[in-house]
């Protein structure tokens, strides 16, 4: 059990100090006490929960995510970012107003999400739990056209699960990732018969 992770607390100690000094990436990642990765990737894949219509937006979201995952993997306590990204960052005069506006956001996310049913993010459940996280990113990040909602959805859960030791939201990562498997499958038989259905015109045609 992780102690209560406390996001408006957490912050407030990143975005502390000299108006004029800058918050880099590579500092705010390494200040998340081991939520950086599911911090990072709930980041990227916020524009995703939105049904936009831009095209190719989770395979650009998603491949970063697939990026930090493997690092994930491979044991990496915080994410290691191209020194390029890594070392750009935001005044924190900026960073304090923006905290102090969007403070009451954030109380509410934090009496939303909190530890509770620590069963679904422990043990077995949480490395089935993050196997398929890490399976409803590549999903996200594959170029399927009409599949990015609901892993999307899929991923926010299991992140929030991940930051804050929810199980309640375990089990709506669980939920959306079972609607994501059907789906998947149901668009890609679709995708399938259509591109049978091409060849057969085809052959029809040039037989004629």
């Amino acid at each position: 059990m992780k102690d209560n992770f406390g996001l408006l607390e957490t912050l407030e100690q990143l975005f502390a100090g000299d108006r004029q000094s800058l918050l880099t990436l590579d500092e705010f990642l390494g200040g998340l006490h081991g939520r950086s990765y599911a911090f990072a990737i709930a980041a990227l894949n916020v524009p995703n929960c939105i049904p936009t219509g831009i095209p190719w937006l989770s395979t650009i979201t998603g491949l970063p995510m697939v990026f930090l995952l493997v690092q994930f993997f491979a044991g990496r306590e915080v994410p290691r970012l191209p020194a390029l990204i890594g070392r750009r960052g935001l005044r924190r005069g900026k960073l304090q107003t923006f905290l102090g506006r969007a403070r009451r956001s954030i109380r509410w996310l934090e009496d939303a999400v909190h530890v509770r049913h620590e069963w679904w993010v422990s043990g077995l459940p949480r490395r089935a739990l993050l196997l398929t996280w890490a399976a409803n990113i590549v999903i996200l990040a594959l170029p399927i056209p009409f599949d990015n909602l609901f892993p999307a959805w899929a991923i926010m859960f299991f992140c929030l699960a991940l930051i804050e030791d929810d199980g309640v939201m375990a089990m709506l990562g669980w939920l959306l990732s079972v609607i994501t498997a059907v789906w998947t499958i149901f668009l890609l038989m679709i995708g399938h018969a259509a591109v049978m259905a091409i060849v057969a015109t085809m052959k029809h045609a040039l037989l004629d």
